[in-house]
């Protein structure tokens, strides 16, 4: 039984898929004495750091009531139970933890003596009274990158036409009913081990689990029927800007309450908010931030739709390779440690632009079509030159960005000029 037992065990890490986030995880775990990997359910958080376990780290889950009752009840003795070098996973159901973790980390000096899983936000985590400044190193983790998946782990995305250039060599092509099915997918290890799983009910399992844990233990007594109405009317506005009034309509709740629900997923990783770039050289425009669903698979299956065919023709269809678009460069600077520096623009003309990436002191704007070489699609990077007409002589200085180079995220076949300042960049690139 136990020889079974250890076969499966290798079998299924054979199937695992590398990631490339596992550098930043040893950098953080050689750097600081408290290493916290945070991420949505079900992204491979311990798994990670499992891979990197050595025979003398200790591991425990707060899943587990027993554990999670003596880390709340008496934490100096389960922290001599579980001494370090110790994997504590599920931490933000103890958070008592953090103090008694501080006083052994200052008197141990040791870096990575703990590692520590969430499936929270350590920001949003509730009852932390110990920031651990200084101690410890936090690392953002979601479901698997395109680029993982196809084996290749591309670096961070970039909009320098000959980094891409060179991406093509190791890129796996994929037409648009290939990207359709990893859309329809979703991201989630667990649907890349094996061709028999039954993904309707591993998505119906994993909402289960979220609303009864994760939702329960920020809002106790909350409808789980109410807020699972509200998740889908969320799905159905993916690409969208927020809108609190309109999700409480649907949802049959306050604009209030609406805003409180969708923290809530902000906080578990369900869904990410892109931020608008503004600036004073601009004219009018919109303030609010513009979300997006991290899982596409899990998205799609709020919706009802389990066919990439269906996906790939219903309204939505658009929305859906915005967001997966978005959601890979997201996790490609995730990956490489670095915060997204991502925004979108809309002004009250409704002149949009999908994507702004904004680093070293230029802004580069991104379109996302599902068109192969759709035509105007950088018309509206016009709104931004104002950014770099020079003030006048009492101007702010300070204030004047560059534009960088622009980009066209489609279904192109190869990086290809669209004039002296854009590119077509193939969607399966990033």
């Amino acid at each position: 039984m136990e020889m079974d037992l250890l076969i499966y065990i290798r079998k299924v890490r054979k199937m695992l898929i590398p990631r490339k986030i596992e550098d930043v995880v040893r950098k953080a775990s050689a750097t600081f004495p408290v290493l916290l990997l945070t991420g949505p359910r079900q992204t491979g958080k311990t798994t990670l750091l499992e891979g990197l376990c050595g025979p003398e780290r200790k591991r425990v889950s707060l899943g587990n009531i027993s554990a999670r009752a003596q880390a709340k009840e008496d934490p100096e003795l389960f922290l001599q139970r579980y001494s370090p070098p110790v994997l504590i996973e599920e931490i933000q159901y103890a958070p008592e933890l953090m103090t008694y973790i501080k006083i052994m980390v200052d008197e141990r000096k040791r870096c990575g003596d703990f590692w520590l899983t969430s499936s929270v936000r350590f920001s949003d985590m509730r009852g932390v009274t110990e920031s651990l400044a200084g101690r410890m190193g936090i690392v953002n983790m979601l479901g698997l990158s395109n680029s993982e998946i196809n084996g290749c782990r591309f670096p961070q995305f970039t909009l320098d036409p000959s980094a891409l250039k060179l991406r093509m060599e190791d890129a796996v092509p994929l037409d648009l009913p290939e990207i359709f099915a990893r859309i329809c997918k979703g991201s989630l290890p667990r649907l890349y081990q094996g061709e028999d799983i039954d993904t309707e009910r591993y998505f119906e399992d994993y909402l289960d689990s979220f609303l009864v844990r994760d939702v329960r233990d920020f809002r106790g007594s909350c409808d789980l029927t109410a807020f699972l109405r509200f998740m889908k009317a969320a799905a159905a506005r993916t690409a969208t800007n927020v809108n609190y009034e309109d999700l409480a309509h649907e949802t049959g709740v306050s604009a209030p309450t609406a805003r409180d629900w969708l923290y809530i997923l902000v906080a578990c990783g369900l869904v990410i908010l892109i931020e608008p770039y503004t600036s004073r050289a601009l004219g009018r425009h919109i303030r609010s931030p513009r979300m997006y669903f991290t899982d596409t698979g899990l998205c799609s299956h709020l919706l009802g739709w389990g066919s990439a065919k269906v996906l790939e023709r219903c309204a939505l269809s658009g929305a859906f390779f915005e967001t997966w678009a978005v959601g890979e460069i997201y996790k490609s600077y995730l990956n490489a440690g670095r915060r997204p520096p991502l925004f979108f623009y809309r002004d009250s003309n409704k002149k949009e632009i999908d994507l702004i990436i904004y680093q070293n002191g230029a802004a580069g704007p991104i379109a996302i079509r599902k068109g192969s070489a759709p035509k105007d699609a950088v018309r509206n990077f016009s709104v931004l030159r104002p950014l770099e007409k020079p003030p006048g002589k009492r101007g702010p200085w300070h204030l004047r960005t560059n534009i960088g180079t622009g980009a066209v995220i489609c279904m192109s076949e190869d990086v290809l000029p669209i004039d002296e300042k854009n590119w077509y960049v193939p969607a399966w690139l990033i």
